[in-house]
């Protein structure tokens, strides 16, 4: 080609070295392996469409172990087979062994349990509800005597008449079934009862059995007065001493003036000043000091006596005055 002709060319030639090019495809690939971690990262980091933001609750399941069998149960059934196996001059050893076996040792359980059962108070024994056997009715002798005996409103008849109803109503036993109930007793002149009123009770059982064992009377002998008999009784259906004998050394002596308030008035009877009641009480004050009836034939028994006493002790001892138990 002619020199004019190249350079007249209208087409323009670039020429760019080898390493320029190399510099710019390492260029390309690094920045594009970025890229394509970049987006690997992004898409781990998105939650799964499927997940739920609610955590599963934990499940769990408990197996209950069965009790292992006791020790000694294991122990006897070891020993029954060694005792069938052994035979002929091997029964001795088995013996002297099954005798000589050392124990195995316990579990922490079992000691701590042990001890538990040793810590633990015994059982208390059932307790047996108290009882009282009625007492004996009177004989024939003490109703002789009751019925000549007039002093205190018939006391020895109204005594007898008590125990005679009590000995009828049976064994009086601790519980819900014990108790008291007062009556209101007229006896006509020739021993038949002509009025029963029962006034207060604690136990309807102890009134049932009072009212019947009245209604079951035997025939009474006739009262010492002569006359129609009426008195207040307690009939006491408890396991606990309620009574004794009555004392009747002292019957023939005059009542003790009843004491009558001198500060106080109905408004109806006749006022008595506190000097005139003193007065009115001085012959009484002034008597001689109280003795022994005359001896009779209703001399008090040794049990009444001993029972006079002791309730007389129970009464006015220094230790019940003083307030101690």
């Amino acid at each position: 080609m002619p020199e004019s002709a190249q350079l007249f060319n209208p087409t323009p030639h670039f020429h760019m070295p080898k390493i320029r090019i190399s510099i710019l495809v390492a260029l390309a690939l690094s920045l594009g392996l970025h890229a394509v971690l970049l987006v690997l990262s992004t898409v781990k980091a998105l939650p799964h469409p499927h997940s739920s933001t609610v955590s599963e609750p934990l499940q769990v399941s408990l197996l209950i172990e069965p009790a292992q069998p006791m020790r000694h149960a294991a122990n006897a059934a070891k020993s029954a087979s060694l005792a069938q196996v052994s035979a002929g001059s091997l029964e001795h050893t088995t013996k002297l062994r099954s005798k000589l076996a050392i124990p195995t040792p316990t579990s922490v359980e079992e000691v701590e349990h042990n001890g538990i059962v040793d810590s633990m108070p015994p059982p208390e024994p059932e307790k047996k509800p108290a009882s009282m056997p009625a007492p004996p009715p009177p004989t024939a002798e003490e109703w002789k005597l009751a019925s000549t005996y007039t002093l205190k409103n018939s006391k020895r008849y109204r005594y007898n008449w008590g125990q005679l109803v009590r000995s009828m109503m049976g064994t009086a036993v601790e519980g819900p079934q014990q108790g008291q109930v007062r009556l209101h007793i007229e006896i006509a002149p020739d021993g038949k009862i002509a009025k029963v009123e029962v006034l207060w009770t604690t136990s309807e059982t102890a009134e049932k059995l009072a009212l019947q064992a009245i209604s079951a009377l035997p025939p009474l002998p006739p009262t010492p007065t002569g006359k129609p008999l009426v008195f207040e009784k307690t009939i006491s259906f408890e396991p606990v001493e309620m009574g004794w004998p009555p004392i009747y050394k002292y019957d023939c002596l005059p009542d003790p003036p009843a004491f009558h308030n001198p500060y106080a008035w109905d408004g109806a009877s006749i006022q008595h000043t506190a000097q005139g009641n003193q007065e009115a009480g001085s012959p009484v004050t002034s008597a001689s000091p109280q003795t022994d009836c005359p001896p009779d034939s209703s001399s008090d028994s040794i049990d009444a006596e001993e029972k006079d006493m002791k309730r007389q002790f129970d009464q006015w001892g220094s230790g019940r005055l003083n307030g101690v138990n």
